[in-house]
């Protein structure tokens, strides 16, 4: 099979040993997979500091046309106590990337959605970038934060209209009766607001990431990946030092 200009071999598992018998079955993708080969990446190829080395990353998706290069698979988890102890149980969804800096990752949301209220519980999370094109991924984790108040007014005023609506007519993750009546939610705001000045609510911001760990994974072939990873050495944002090692895959 030829996805792209990449070939996916399925395998055959009709296997003497265990007696498993191939079923073609789409249920089954144990004898799916597939080689990378779109490059490598050694010591030398890395910046002194993730950022930057992040940043030619991004770029490069960006570059090609990738399609949602900004997105991220961001992993949050509450911390609860039960009978048999601690607990903390991830959730995870793909997000956009809106702003980044020395200070950190920024995405916005509804602070009273599943995330928001994990973030609050353990403010702490982890974001997944990947890039198919490139083979690429970067992971990134550390404490979070939100933003001020005139900093999620500021980009609240940069979004679509339409979503300047939508934020507001939605208590995200809160269960709803059905779609129309969160139309009829965006039509009486359309009313009230014929001109798309509806107020930012006040559970609707920002979030700021700062990362203390970073992981950069290119494919190779094999399954001979090569992953670096950076620990932040100190507690400063800016100007902190990063010790650099290679995982094995």
């Amino acid at each position: 099979m030829v996805i792209g200009k990449r070939t996916v071999t399925q395998v055959k598992r009709d296997d003497p040993l265990t007696g498993h018998k191939d079923q073609n079955d789409r249920e089954d993708q144990r004898g799916t997979r597939r080689e990378y080969a779109s490059g490598s990446l050694t010591r030398a190829d890395l910046a002194s500091d993730p950022l930057s080395q992040f940043r030619v990353w991004l770029d490069a998706a960006i570059a090609s046309g990738a399609t949602d290069a900004t997105a991220m698979a961001l992993a949050t988890s509450a911390i609860s106590e039960t009978a048999s102890g601690i607990r903390a149980i991830p959730s995870v969804r793909i997000v956009l990337l809106k702003h980044f800096d020395d200070d950190g990752f920024c995405w916005y949301t509804d602070y009273r959605s599943q995330k928001g209220a994990e973030i609050t519980s353990n403010p702490f999370a982890s974001a997944l970038f990947y890039w198919h094109e490139f083979e690429r991924q970067v992971r990134i984790t550390g404490p979070v934060e939100e933003l001020t108040p005139t900093e999620s007014q500021r980009y609240f005023l940069e979004r679509p209209t339409e979503s300047r609506y939508a934020a507001a007519a939605s208590e995200q993750s809160a269960i709803i009766d059905s779609r129309a009546t969160l139309e009829q939610r965006v039509a009486k705001l359309q009313q009230n607001y014929p001109d798309g000045r509806v107020p930012r609510p006040d559970q609707w911001g920002g979030y700021r990431m700062q990362p203390v760990e970073y992981e950069f994974w290119q494919g190779r072939e094999g399954r001979l990946h090569d992953r670096f990873r950076y620990i932040r050495r100190g507690r400063s944002r800016r100007g902190a030092g990063w010790t650099v090692d290679r995982l094995q895959p």
